[in-house]
Order: C-alpha cells, then structure tokens, then sequence
C-alpha cells in the first residue's frame, strides 16, 4: 500500500525584508476587512454589492505565474494602487445595478458575455470606490496620517497593465451567494512602505508627542564596585586561637576598588559625617 504524504509549502524569504515588520501584516490586513465590509454596506453601495459578503483579506506577493487580468490603477497619496476583480463578480455587481430584477436571477456565464463598455465603467467606478478605501487606512495608519477625503482619480498608469513580480497585493475574497471570487489590490513600493512603517512595534506610544531623549549607553549601564578596605594574613593556628573580645591590628591604607574579580583602582579611605567615603582614584596601571 502506497502512502501519501502532504506537506505545506515552505515560505521563501525576501531578503530586502528581513528586519522589517512584516509578521504584523495580519494586523492590519483585520482592519482593512472591517473597512471594506463597511464599504459595502453604506448606501450607496447596495445598488452593486446587495447581498455580497467580504470573507477574508489577506497580504500576498505575486509570483509571476499568476494568471492575466485587467488592471485599473489610482493615484493614492505619493504612491499608486492597482485595482483588479474576477470578471463574473464584475458581472454579478453589473446584473444587480442594472439586470432584469437587479440580482433576482443568477449573473450571466463570463465566459459567454462580451465586455462592454457599460462594463468597462462600472469597473473604474468599483475600483475607485474601494482603492480609496484602502488607500484611506493606509493614510490614516502612518505617523501623523489623516484619512483620504476626496474619491482617488485614475492615475497616469496605462490600464491593463499588469504589476511586476514580488509585488504586494491586498486579496478581498467576496461571497454572493453560491458565487465566490477575489478582488485584487496591488501596493507600489511606496505604499506598502507606508504599511510597514505603520506596523513598527511602539509606533503608537510615540506618535503625537515627541520622544524622550535616550542618554548614551555608558550614562544608562549600571554596575556594582566593591571597596576591599583592608586584608591580612594570619596563621591557621592563630586564626583557631581567636576569642570574642581579642583584636587583630591593621593598618588602614589604600583600599582596592573591584569590578566583580577585576581590580581597576586604588582609593584612599576617608571619613565623612561618620561614614567611610573612598576618594583620591588611582588607575591600577
């Protein structure tokens, strides 16, 4: 009998983010999740996404192979978003806006509808709604950051286009129904720059107030001296000999100053307001 054995893809790492917060995308990718729920529940946005649930958002890179699709692309702040959707969700949004009984029937087969230019348009329409939704948490994440007021205006990029390989991408997996499909959010480099300066850890404790200056190492480091005060040597015997009351003579001159086993200086033995005071440091070299 042959066993089958499965085992999970071992992620490959990018070098250039290595150091970077990138284990925190998760977090923000929730916030986004909640932000384009939202979206799509306000008013006016009913009228294309009745019914539509958004089941997860997730960060991913592109690795080149994946298939080809249409691109529209958004200024949005110093950077760019790219914006693409499964045809048969476009064609679903298209239906519930204008089809007969708007969404009582189930959309037309994507593979058997010609693109329109009605088609074309709601596309940018959609793109422009939720582009500046994410472009609006990005915003309002970095330091400072405010959200996005005015809709984004399509960019100069040529439509269509598809974006590099290892580019990051916002996925939106959606639910109508029986019908399930992704929409597509394409960072450049500036953006996802922005949401990873956004996920530094402690970013919040320090944003709004200017932070307090860092004394140097050498002011901040503690450690522990030890002032050997005196030492002599006796016999065994006369140490054994020794009773309570009798007295060994000593004479008080430089103490030794250790760091743990390490003598670094000498110092004289003073008095000051009835406490032993060590002054005077010698450099034992």
């Amino acid at each position: 009998m042959t066993m089958l054995t499965t085992t999970a893809p071992h992620q490959v790492l990018d070098p250039s983010l290595l150091g970077r917060p990138v284990h925190r995308l998760p977090q923000f990718a929730a916030q986004l999740r909640d932000d384009l729920a939202a979206a799509l529940r306000q008013p006016a946005s009913r009228r294309y996404w009745s019914g539509t649930e958004v089941e997860h958002v997730g960060f991913s890179q592109l690795g080149g192979s994946e298939p080809r699709m249409r691109w529209q692309y958004f200024a949005a702040g110093t950077g760019v978003i790219g914006f693409a959707i499964d045809r048969p969700i476009l064609l679903a949004a298209l239906d519930q806006r204008y089809g007969a009984g708007k969404g009582a029937i189930p959309a037309p087969d994507a593979s058997q509808v010609r693109v329109t230019a009605t088609e074309e348009r709601l596309g940018v329409a959609l793109g422009q709604q939720l582009a500046h939704v994410v472009a609006s948490r990005i915003a309002a994440s970095v330091p400072g950051g405010q959200p996005l007021g005015a809709p984004l205006p399509p960019a100069a990029a040529t439509a269509g286009g598809q974006p590099e390989k290892g580019t990051w991408v916002v996925t939106m997996n959606v639910r109508a129904g029986e019908l399930a499909g992704k929409v597509w959010f394409a960072l450049d480099k500036h953006l996802i720059s922005d949401v990873l300066r956004a996920l530094v850890p402690g970013r919040e404790s320090t944003t709004g107030r200017q932070a307090k200056p860092v004394a140097p190492l050498a002011q901040r480091l503690q450690v522990t001296l030890a002032g050997q005060l005196v030492s002599k040597e006796v016999t065994l015997g006369a140490l054994f000999d020794l009773r309570i009351g009798d007295v060994i003579p000593i004479s008080l001159h430089r103490a030794d100053v250790m760091l743990e086993d390490s003598r670094l200086y000498t110092a004289a033995v003073t008095e000051h307001k009835g406490k032993l005071c060590l002054t005077s440091f010698e450099d034992i070299e």
